[in-house]
């Protein structure tokens, strides 16, 4: 599927103008631009995140913060989507209250406030989600630097791009101690600093656990071949204890 902008925008219920400043801001670039003629196309890819915009839009949450949330090295979709269910149903629950009372003045006359308007549990949700990536790190630099830069949506490929590396090594029935694949590790070390935030051993081998600890990032290492976050976890170990 290939859309050009309008056909991608009549899609998604979005103003063409708006896809230009997400395209501005790097929350949603298109899949690819004619360099002869300037048009933006659109794929399935891009109809994916779009459809992930537009839920954290219904939640109410800047720009900003979904941009950070999408561009966060541990976001994952499928537990994303558990979240955004969890906080739709809770303000689903809150207008359902409010249209019964409105309702009960049509029908009756009569006028019920109490706990009609409440809306703490869908606050005290949304913050909590919002919290979530920031209490991985908590205050620490690497957090303050992630947040500061603007990541680019092919950086998370070329991220991939290293596990799948990884797995092509596993395979190929090397080992994790292997020069080729302590190079490899040197690879993913740089591409962490050059692209999030500054990757010191010490970090290192915190994700290194967290790539085996944390079943979303497991399942989204093991996906390149069953085997590979354990791979790369060892691969990290033996690389920080030189």
């Amino acid at each position: 599927m290939k859309m050009l902008i309008k056909e991608f925008a009549e899609l998604t219920g979005v103003t063409v103008r708006t896809l230009h400043y997400y395209d501005k801001t790097g929350l949603l670039k298109p899949s690819f631009t004619d360099k002869n003629n300037g048009y933006r196309y659109y794929d399935e890819k891009s109809l994916e995140r779009m459809q992930e915009i537009l839920f954290y839009r219904e939640l109410d949450f800047p720009l900003k913060e979904i941009c950070d949330i999408l561009s966060s090295p541990d976001y994952d979709k499928y537990t994303a989507v558990r979240h955004q269910k969890h906080l739709l149903t809770l303000k689903k629950q809150r207008l359902e209250k409010i249209i019964s009372a409105l309702e009960t003045i049509e029908q009756k006359g009569e006028i019920n406030m109490k706990d009609t308007f409440d809306n703490t549990q869908y606050e005290n949700a949304v913050s909590d989600f919002k919290e979530e990536a920031e209490s991985r790190w908590g205050n620490t630099s690497a957090y303050k630097e992630f947040q500061s830069k603007n990541i680019k949506t092919d950086v998370y490929a070329d991220f991939d791009g290293i596990f799948g590396e990884f797995s092509v090594c596993m395979k190929n029935g090397l080992k994790s101690s292997d020069s080729d694949v302590q190079a490899l590790v040197q690879k993913l070390k740089d591409f962490i600093t050059a692209n999030f935030y500054t990757c010191t051993n010490d970090i290192l081998a915190g994700l290194g656990q967290m790539y085996v600890c944390d079943e979303r990032f497991k399942a989204n290492i093991d996906k390149h071949a069953a085997g590979t976050a354990e791979f790369v976890s060892d691969s990290i170990k033996t690389f920080c204890q030189k």
